[in-house]
């Protein structure tokens, strides 16, 4: 199982991204629509990837991969949208519990029948309820509005996934993935004729400091990383457990929990963390149920 490997680490270097996302979406970077921009258009920085293999595939994979690509910005601009606008308390649980469903029923109805046995599906549910529980917070329940822009977002996440997988089948995986970065890279292009990314770039430039400059390239390098794990990751997964790549997402805030929990022994006032009994048993549970989730799928 190569591809669990990947995936558990292109999650380690994503925790480090999302800590750095949350600071930059709610500080320096004024907007989703901003930072959508320079996600989308750091992608073409795929290109220097060309001598590790690329071609030119068929009209309709070029489209696939193009428009894997495209889904992915506005699915990522939906998620910064809500990020914005509500608790990441009520997104991130709406997000990884209905994301890896989404991504089951696209595979069900390719596929036409449930390809995973008794032991996966016990895996797949254990992971993604463990995926909920350790991203629950106290009295910051998902509301009808947060549920609905959540749930657009992960069914584009999931849909982008869906398109990715078939783009990888069809040729080698630096050719598929430097196409889908270029179709990304195309998409944010179109945030450019948004006023407010426009005054961010031409008017409001001191905003963008050499330090968020700086803080900015580091989390997109790291979470440049971890989004080419993840998608070798889909390369490598058979179709039928696409769905495990985003049920996973769990270890995720696992990694994410540690480096709170360090961060907050040398910043105390920097990063508070509600600590109670009641939050550790939370947490130490959701870990239990994913870690007995990888453990079933292992051994499946």
């Amino acid at each position: 199982m190569l591809w669990l490997i990947v995936v558990i680490s292109a999650y380690f270097l994503l925790a480090i991204a999302a800590i750095i996302d949350k600071y930059l979406v709610s500080g320096p970077i004024p907007g989703p629509k901003v930072y959508t921009f320079y996600i989308g258009f750091l992608g073409i920085l795929a290109l220097f990837l060309i001598p590790f293999g690329f071609l030119i595939p068929e009209p309709c994979i070029i489209i696939l991969a193009l428009l894997a690509g495209a889904i992915r910005i506005f699915a990522l601009f939906g998620f910064f949208s809500a990020l914005q606008l509500f608790e990441a308390s009520r997104v991130v649980p709406a997000i990884g519990g209905i994301l890896p469903l989404f991504t089951l029923g696209l595979v069900y109805l390719f596929e036409g029948k449930v390809i995973l046995g008794p032991g996966e599906i016990l895996a797949f549910t254990l992971l993604v309820l463990g995926s909920v529980i350790i991203t629950l917070e106290k009295e910051k329940f998902i509301t009808l509005k947060s549920l609905q822009i959540s749930a657009a977002s992960a069914f584009l996440f999931s849909l982008s996934f869906f398109l990715s997988k078939f783009v990888y089948l069809a040729q080698p995986f630096w050719s598929g993935f430097i196409w889908i970065m270029i179709g990304e890279f195309l998409t944010a292009l179109f945030f450019f004729f948004s006023k407010e990314v426009r005054e961010e770039l031409f008017k409001k430039r001191i905003s963008f400091k050499k330090k968020t400059a700086a803080t900015l390239l580091f989390a997109q390098g790291t979470g440049a990383g971890g989004f080419l794990l993840q998608n070798w990751a889909i390369a490598l997964v058979p179709l039928g457990f696409l769905a495990f790549i985003n049920a996973l997402e769990g270890t995720k805030y696992i990694f994410l929990l540690i480096f709170i929990v360090l961060l907050s022994l040398k910043f105390p006032r920097i990063l508070k963390e509600e600590i109670s009994k009641k939050v550790i048993f939370q947490k130490l549970f959701a870990v239990l149920l994913i870690g007995a989730g990888l453990a079933v799928l292992a051994l499946s």
